[in-house]
């Protein structure tokens, strides 16, 4: 298989052009498992152990910068059988390698919600256990049988590339799948024992194995601790209601005056447009006066300044049968005070629209 340059090529070249990352920051955990394709591993002498598709396992905890880079460490763990015959012999056993890695990765946001692919590639460690039977089957080795059993460990590094599906509703989470091509470059000997005619001894030469190359494809999840909810869409504001026109006006008097003053026919046409924008079945004037004076000439003052006002609004327009007019004198005062205070705030007409 020759597609791993082309896929580091790939990676390389594909990281300068996303324009904008996942809006991803703090720490995170990951898990992943799948199936592992390990490539045949050639042999000094041109034979080769061919190991069959096999688990793998990894685990990572990192930490996301929020612009789209990301660190981890993660464990990996693969396994692959070695379980085949050739003309002169059988063959049966396994091999597992375990990994530790330092990653660096790169969410790229390409305007989809649900979907942010990610490459990224690391360093590391690993440590393969080889373990192997070969018991040969043709009449020229009829007594001749090797084990070869033993764990070296090597530099190792991979190329990642996946996708990341988030969870709508669990903020944080997101589905995966993923490619990861897996190698240990250098070359490693493995050794064990031989039988021979009953005879034990070393297996002539051990085993040597001059690279690993495994592919991996794997499904997994992934949990970012911080990720704050989505916020959710502000209401509209509710539409204020129009303010209703003013159902109360008060109209006030010069001291024993009952003429009407330029700010006081003001008011009063203020309140006779308003009263054809509201429904009423009348419209009351009541008149009052402050306490200097006499009860009886008070109670006159009040009329007569109820009738003014009544005047005016019938000028402005509002229907005489509609209003009604009362004279209430010294009574009902709207700032209290004892007898004979001249308080401009109690010489006033009310002009109330029911």
């Amino acid at each position: 298989m020759r597609f791993r340059g082309g896929f580091l090529a790939l990676a390389l070249l594909v990281a300068p052009l996303a324009a904008r990352a996942q809006p991803f920051q703090g720490l995170y955990v990951g898990a992943g498992a799948g199936y592992n394709l390990p490539e045949n591993w050639p042999a000094p002498a041109g034979t080769a152990a061919k190991p069959d598709g096999g688990i793998v396992g990894l685990g990572s905890i990192g930490y996301a910068l929020g612009n789209g880079i990301r660190f981890e460490l993660e464990g990996s763990y693969r396994h692959a059988g070695l379980n085949n015959s050739t003309a002169t012999s059988t063959n049966s056993g396994s091999v597992q390698t375990y990994g530790a890695m330092a990653n660096v990765l790169f969410d790229m946001d390409i305007g989809v919600p649900w979907l942010f692919p990610y490459i990224g590639g690391g360093l590391g460690y690993a440590w393969t256990d080889f373990s192997r039977s070969t018991t040969f089957t043709a009449a020229a080795f009829p007594s001749i049988s090797n084990h070869i059993g033993q764990t070296n460990g090597n530099f190792a590094f991979q190329a990642i590339g996946g996708l990341a599906f988030p969870i709508p509703g669990v903020p944080g989470l997101s589905l995966t799948t993923e490619y990861r091509f897996f190698a240990v470059p250098g070359s490693e000997t493995f050794t064990g024992t031989s039988v021979v005619a009953g005879v034990a001894g070393t297996v002539p030469g051990g085993f040597k194995v001059q690279h690993q190359y495994n592919h991996s494809f794997l499904l997994g999840v992934r949990y970012a601790f911080n990720v704050a909810p989505p916020v959710p869409n502000a209401p509209a504001p509710a539409a204020v209601p129009a303010q209703a026109p003013a159902r109360s006006y008060l109209v006030f008097f010069d001291w024993d005056k009952a003429t009407l003053t330029d700010r006081a026919r003001e008011i009063i046409k203020q309140a006779a447009d308003n009263s054809t924008h509201v429904q009423y079945t009348r419209i009351e004037v009541n008149g009052y006066t402050d306490t200097s004076g006499t009860p009886q000439y008070n109670q006159g003052l009040s009329i007569r300044r109820a009738k003014a006002v009544q005047a005016e609004l019938i000028k402005d327009g509002v229907p005489g049968n509609a209003i009604t007019i009362q004279g209430f004198g010294e009574t009902h005062l709207l700032v209290p005070t004892g007898p004979g205070v001249r308080e401009p705030q109690n010489r006033r007409v009310e002009i109330i629209i029911r």
